[in-house]
């Protein structure tokens, strides 16, 4: 993935949050030279990312897994809250429109793992973990659990490198990010929060963060 060094990540948090918040990830390989992609849930394991490793399950009857002994090298993309930009929002002219987005990549090498129950049943632990009220698999529900994991194949990836692209219009002054906050805030409130989560240059003194616009303190 092309970055530019502006939209990086500001914290490492960031890349954490919108990997757990986002795990429907796209796992890429290149078996036989040609490239192959599945969609698949993804978890990060531990707290870290760079250096860290992931989680992930996909059915056996898919041959994708296959090529992971011959080809370990493996990129998984993270893709998070996006939407288009349209010049009517900044009130200004000459304007144009963009996409704002969040997106992260992360390659490294992939291995099988046996226990594809517990690696079910930990992606299960971290999705409901999202959610409120959370559901907790009773002992039936576990007893399928155990009739199902025989077509699946779980796996690990050693993360090797990481890219991110935090494209939050914080390139724009404080009067047309605030109107583009304000804009996708309604029709889009994932992409509304994390531009609240990573502020906007223009709209803090970097003294005591506060949104010069609202008088509110802009969180990051």
């Amino acid at each position: 993935m092309h970055t530019f060094p502006h939209y990086a990540a500001a914290d490492p948090a960031q890349v954490s949050a919108l990997i757990r918040e986002n795990p429907f990830a796209l796992v890429v390989s290149a078996g036989d030279g040609v490239p192959v992609a599945t969609h698949v849930p993804v978890i990060l394991e531990g707290a870290a990312v760079a250096g860290g490793t992931l989680l992930g399950h996909m059915a056996r009857a898919n041959p994708h897994w296959r090529s992971f002994e011959g080809s370990p090298d493996v990129l998984v993309i993270f893709s998070g809250p996006h939407g288009y930009v349209s010049p009517t929002v900044y009130a200004t002219d000459p304007a144009v429109p963009t996409w704002d987005y969040a997106a992260v990549h992360l390659t490294g090498r992939v291995e099988l793992v046996d226990d594809a129950l517990d690696v079910v049943e930990r992606t299960v632990t971290a999705l409901e973990s999202l959610r409120d009220p959370a559901w907790e698999p009773t002992p039936a529900s576990r007893d399928r659990f155990r009739a199902l994991v025989p077509g699946v194949v779980a796996f690990r990836v050693h993360v090797r490198t990481e890219q991110s692209m935090f494209k939050l219009s914080q390139d724009l002054d404080a009067e047309r990010y605030a109107r583009v906050r304000d804009s996708v805030a309604a029709g889009n409130p994932g992409l509304a929060e994390l531009m609240r989560r990573a502020g906007c240059p223009a709209l803090t003194d970097g003294a005591d963060g506060q949104d010069r616009r609202t008088g509110r303190r802009v969180e990051s």
